[in-house]
């Protein structure tokens, strides 16, 4: 028996609308659905009037249920991985499914889509022919510290990215360690209703964020490559 293939299916970072016909072709057509979280996943799902049998994969169980899908997967069942939005595996898990199938010579197929930052750096202004992807910051305080001395130094359009509730912590942190001018622009809810993209030096975007106590999804994007 031939074996299934596992593909990983982008999914909208928060307009249902932003969705593409091959991801909902592939989500009808598979045995299961791979979700971070059940009511999030069954939400989306029916959105799209598509009902399938779920299986779950977050930080928690990861491994531990890994192993149940490789052997749907080798038993020729097809599967799909979703995240609870945008492109699974960015920032979210799912990385050592996809290494356990690879390992077990299963195909994987990525279905391109919906991508917070590409949204935000296209809707940015700047030049984004390279720029420093650092991603999400530890939680641990000494870590976090040292990460960001060490992004502080980096000559480039950094994109960091953070839990809604810590934004006003996160932009702070960003004062503290950069210069005050340096230019920042923080995409806001992007592709919801209150979308938005503040531009400013990060103390002006620190005082609007919490001025409007700002708690929204949201990639900062920090402009570092003409501060000394």
């Amino acid at each position: 028996m031939n074996s299934g293939k596992l593909f990983l299916v982008s999914t909208p970072i928060g307009n249902y609308d932003d969705i593409t016909l091959r991801a909902l072709k592939i989500l009808q057509e598979v045995d299961y659905i791979i979700c971070e979280e059940y009511k999030i996943a069954r939400r989306l799902l029916s959105y799209y009037k598509i009902e399938k049998e779920l299986l779950q994969v977050n930080e928690h169980n990861e491994k531990e249920n890994s192993n149940e899908i490789i052997n749907l997967l080798k038993n020729g069942r097809n599967l799909a991985l979703i995240s609870d939005c945008g492109t699974p595996l960015f920032s979210d898990p799912g990385n050592y499914l996809v290494t356990l199938a690879l390992n077990n010579n299963i195909r994987v197929i990525p279905i391109p889509g919906a991508n917070s930052v590409i949204q935000a750096l296209s809707g940015a202004g700047f030049k984004i022919n390279k720029f420093y992807f650092f991603g999400w910051l530890s939680a641990k305080n000494e870590m976090r510290k040292n990460e960001l001395k060490k992004i502080s130094k980096i000559k480039d359009v950094i994109v960091l990215m953070e839990t809604p509730y810590r934004l006003q912590k996160l932009l702070s942190e960003i004062s503290q360690n950069f210069h005050p001018n340096t230019y920042v622009v923080l995409a806001y809810e992007l592709t919801k209703e209150n979308e938005f993209y503040f531009r400013g030096t990060i103390k002006e975007i620190y005082k609007i964020a919490t001025e409007k106590n700002l708690k929204g999804e949201f990639v900062l994007i920090i402009d570092n490559r003409g501060n000394k």
